[in-house]
């Protein structure tokens, strides 16, 4: 470099130094002069964009939390008070439209009036000078648009003079801030925050649980993350004693969840129409309310004894804007914040202001949560569609199937299971897993498992619906892999045939005790060409033989030898439960699941070959109810009795009727879908098993409840019927739904 091109580099680098600094001093001048001559929380210098079109603040100065309420940019056309000085060349003023109608209440997003002047000089735009006052403060004199007025044309009398010099006149890409105690008696001494007397000790500690709750909405995935989120962040800071979060859809409230003291608070909003005069449905308007003394009222019921108690109300709007003037409409509050409080207290500018912020984050993090949630309810929905809603049944072979979805993530999966009856005696065992987690998996499972059940239904062996089903795969060119698993199995004589491709082999509990494999070629998987025709094997079962089928996801994906790991829990299950199917598929699952662990979807099918022909096999018969038919219940009464009465069992028959209508009225009531019912009759006992497509238990709800379970219940008295006449009763889910079974014994003669 020359001596002259280095002497030049100098200078540009002395003037550039030199350029920033000077605009830096004269916003730094600006906005110290007006918190000193304006009783101000915060000033702010907005400066206008090259092309026009927006502000964009350059400095702010104030005390924590006001100075974290301005917005840092804003559209020229925007309503804030900023932007309409500056396009209307006077002073703008906004201050919240709608009074408190109380001493006690205050319906504003911030607690500030912001009042703006134009920043103007040789013709030129330059910006605007904005202010904000506490509403303790009263509003805006005169003298206060005169003062404000001077300072704006006094700054811009100085950044005329550095444009003529050539320094760029623009805010940088974020604001700076200037902390500043401009007081000792404001209220930036907030009661019961920081340290008394120590400047700015106060206004700091209430940002740090809003900073907390920012770190852990960050990281929250479902309602219970978040409503825990707020008891921690919110609740306790604030020394609050109930919470309640609810969320504004179908023009009414619903609870989404609820923490400490609030259950009566929970049970007024719960349902509350957003029009009802109550605080919960006036802050689903838009704006936060603060009652201060918390004095009974038409408008807000009595739901303590010791009444009053302060509460605050707080709109959770989606996509916020944190701003000065904050003018926030109603049609994008998706929930509101509820707190309540132990007798009357005030709530200070700078905690309303950072309550403000802290509904802003929640607002947010209940607008993620919430899709998450809908989009993991439509990924499930769309999984249990797809599987069968019913498992058919043959005399001498009873079934029970359990499905659970992944719950690490939200994303549909590809396990399917499937139970085909062919004729009275031979029936058809699917198991099959689709690689991956996705949209796609669940569409090619639907195709797959069609081809499977259609090949099947048409009478061809296992290896040949596996054969046939590949070559329909490759015809719809998809990409991704898929083992299954099909045993065709007749009831006359034990004669069973397995076909694999690629899937585990299915495991036996044979009558002894023992446990086993169904060996068979492996085959390849689904969509990889196969070098030969699939093969299958052919099997002899045991009278009492019970097959297990399953993906890999019931055993986890770190087994080193699933087999073996399957086989165990095999073992294990039948120590603890016994024969039973539906115990035993219980127990499977419940061995291997945690809410936490399921990273993978899985499929369990459970097959129980009762007997072969003789006088041991046990009578059964079905009967299926449509939904909604109003003359379901008289018919399940009139099978049962007809049933039980040509297997000459009448003296159960009674009892019997009354517990199926019972349950078959629950299950039209509040399944909405149709029901099967089943008998079958042992040497001992009769058992009845009621089948609907809610894969919620039934709860009996007695006279006296929780208010916590009772909203979890099954309206009606009839389950305790059913406790009474048969002693006990349970409810297995499977994968579209859930079955009620119970068994009654057969006096001895």
């Amino acid at each position: 470099m020359t001596n002259s091109a280095f002497e030049e580099h100098r200078r540009r680098d002395r003037s550039g130094h030199s350029q920033g600094a000077d605009l830096t001093e004269a916003l730094h001048a600006a906005v110290r002069k007006t918190m000193q001559r304006v009783d101000a929380a915060a000033a702010a210098v907005y400066l206008l964009t090259e092309d026009g079109t927006e502000l964009r603040a350059a400095m702010i100065a104030g005390g924590a939390p006001s100075l974290f309420t301005l917005p840092a940019r804003m559209p020229l056309n925007s309503p804030y008070a900023t932007a309409r000085a500056l396009a209307s060349g006077t002073t703008a003023l906004l201050t919240d439209p709608d009074p408190a109608p109380t001493q006690q209440q205050c319906a504003r997003p911030y607690p500030y009036a912001a009042l703006a002047a134009p920043v103007l000089a040789a013709g030129r735009r330059f910006g605007a000078l904005t202010v904000l006052r506490l509403e303790t403060r009263g509003d805006y004199r005169g003298a206060d648009h005169t003062a404000v007025q001077d300072l704006a044309a006094e700054l811009a009398e100085a950044l005329a003079a550095l444009a003529e010099r050539g320094v760029p006149i623009a805010a940088g890409p974020m604001p700076a801030l200037v902390p500043t105690r401009f007081d000792a008696d404001t209220s930036a001494d907030t009661p019961g925050w920081g340290v008394s007397g120590v400047p700015g000790s106060s206004g700091v500690s209430l940002m740090y649980p809003l900073r907390r709750l920012c770190d852990l909405l960050n990281q929250a995935t479902t309602m219970g993350d978040i409503v825990a989120t707020a008891q921690e962040c919110i609740m306790s800071p604030l020394q609050a004693d109930g919470l309640v979060l609810a969320s504004a859809g179908e023009n009414r409230l619903w609870v989404l969840g609820h923490s400490g003291r609030s259950s009566g608070m929970a049970r007024t909003v719960h349902g509350a129409p957003l029009t009802a005069p109550t605080p919960a449905a006036q802050a689903a308007q838009g704006r936060p309310l603060f009652i201060s003394a918390g004095q009974p009222s038409a408008a807000r019921p009595d739901w303590y004894e010791d009444s009053p108690r302060a509460e605050a109300h707080l709109p959770l709007i989606a996509s916020s804007q944190t701003n000065d003037l904050a003018l926030t409409g109603h049609k994008n509050v998706i929930g509101i914040c509820c707190l309540s409080f132990p007798g009357p207290r005030d709530f200070p500018p700078e905690e309303r202001a950072t309550l403000s912020m802290m509904a802003a984050l929640l607002g947010a993090a209940l607008q993620r949560v919430g899709l998450s949630e809908k989009q993991h309810q439509t990924a499930e929905c769309l999984q249990r569609r797809l599987l069968p809603s019913t498992l058919p049944e043959l005399p001498r072979l009873t079934t029970a199937a359990r499905y659970r979805p992944a719950t690490v993530t939200a994303r549909v999966g590809g396990d399917w299971y499937d139970v085909i009856r062919l004729t009275d005696e031979r029936m058809v065992l699917i198991v099959g897993d689709v690689e991956g987690h996705a949209v796609e998996s669940a569409a090619v499972m639907g195709q797959v498992r069609t081809a499977v059940a259609a090949y099947a239904a048409e009478g061809h062996p296992p290896a040949t619906v596996i054969d046939r089903t590949a070559r329909l795969l490759t015809a719809l060119r998809t990409e991704l892999l898929v083992t299954c698993c099909v045993i065709a199995l007749d009831t006359a004589d034990g004669t069973t045939e397995v076909a694999l491709a690629g899937h585990p082999e299915p495991l036996v509990l044979r009558p002894d005790g023992s446990t086993g494999t169904l060996d068979a070629p492996a085959n390849v998987p689904l969509g990889v060409p196969a070098p030969d025709a699939y093969r299958g094997r052919e099997h002899i079962l045991a009278p009492g033989t019970v097959l297990l089928l399953y993906s890999n996801g019931l055993i986890g994906g770190n087994a080193t030898d699933p087999g073996s790991s399957a086989q165990a829990l095999l073992d294990s299950g039948n120590r603890a439960a016994g024969t039973d199917l539906e115990h035993l598929a219980d127990h499977l699952v419940a061995e291997i699941f945690s809410p936490q662990q399921r990273r993978d979807d899985a499929v369990l099918l459970l097959a129980r070959y009762e007997d072969a022909a003789g006088a041991g096999a046990p009578r059964t018969a079905g009967l299926c109810i449509q939904r909604q038919d109003v003359q379901g219940v008289k018919a399940v009464r009139n099978f049962v009795s007809d049933r039980l009465c040509a297997w000459g069992l009448t003296e159960v028959s009674d009892s019997l009727q009354l517990i199926a209508s019972e349950i078959v009225t629950n299950a039209l009531i509040h399944a909405g879908s149709d029901v099967d019912v089943r008998l079958r009759a042992f040497a001992d006992h009769v058992r009845l098993e009621v089948r609907d497509s809610d894969s919620n238990p039934p709860v009996p709800s007695p006279l006296a409840l929780d208010e916590e379970e009772n909203a979890k219940a099954e309206h009606g008295r009839g389950l305790l019927i059913v406790e009474a006449l048969a002693g006990g009763w349970h409810s297995f889910p499977n994968g579209r739904g859930k079955t009620v079974s119970l068994d009654m014994p057969i006096p001895a003669v």
